[in-house]
């Protein structure tokens, strides 16, 4: 198999970086897609007491992993499996079991800080900044942590507007610059998901990839 095609989609928390990562996933074959979640390199904090662990700043650079991150990248662009970590946000750690994700033909990173780094730019064929308001991100984000990380509301309100927010605009919203497709209201545009599905085939049918 040639070189894989690494694709990169950022955006705020609540943007719908996960909905347009989807899209395009359901817009091609199955067999040739993996898709890596940036939130699953989060540091290990076992050395951490459970106090210590709820303070994590989940917008920071510094949260992750990124040396692990891209040392998996690279081992995908060159054809070989990888075991990707888990994280559980419910006890503020890495779980203990890892999930192998195969090379394939395209993959796909999405989260809130891969254009943050330039190690992660570098490797990127394509990256895509899914640019939405403000107001909807932070409805997204309270029901997805209420629902599916057992936070309570004020809790949800009061991080997003002490370090959610801050963090946005210092390290996320600063990136757009790098990127090569801004989509708007991002995760229903699908004018943007059909044209870069587009791209996708038109990249890979030069390398004699073409996906049918």
């Amino acid at each position: 198999m040639s070189k894989p095609l690494l694709i990169g989609i950022t955006g705020g928390t609540g943007s719908g970086k996960s909905t347009v990562a989807r899209a395009i996933y359901e817009s091609l074959p199955k067999s040739n897609i993996s898709i890596i979640e940036q939130d699953s390199y989060y540091k290990d904090q076992s050395h951490l007491s459970s106090e210590e662990r709820i303070k994590t700043n989940y917008d920071h650079p510094f949260a992750f992993d990124t040396d692990l991150l891209v040392s998996h990248l690279k081992d995908l662009l060159n054809n070989k499996p990888i075991e990707k970590p888990l994280y559980d946000f419910t006890v503020h750690n890495r779980k203990k079991e890892t999930v192998r994700i195969e090379a394939r033909e395209i993959i796909i990173l999405e989260g809130i800080l891969i254009l943050d780094s330039p190690e992660i730019r570098e490797l990127l064929d394509i990256k895509i900044f899914v640019d939405t308001d403000a107001d909807v991100r932070i409805i997204r984000r309270i029901l997805r942590d209420m629902e599916e990380r057992g936070r309570s509301l004020d809790s949800i309100i009061k991080q997003y507007m002490e370090v959610v927010k801050p963090m946005h605009y210092e390290f996320i919203e600063p990136t757009k610059r790098y990127a090569d497709i801004i989509i708007p209201e991002g995760g229903y545009n699908r004018v943007a998901i059909d044209i870069i599905v587009a791209k996708i085939n038109s990249i890979l049918n030069t390398k004699g990839d073409f996906i049918r």
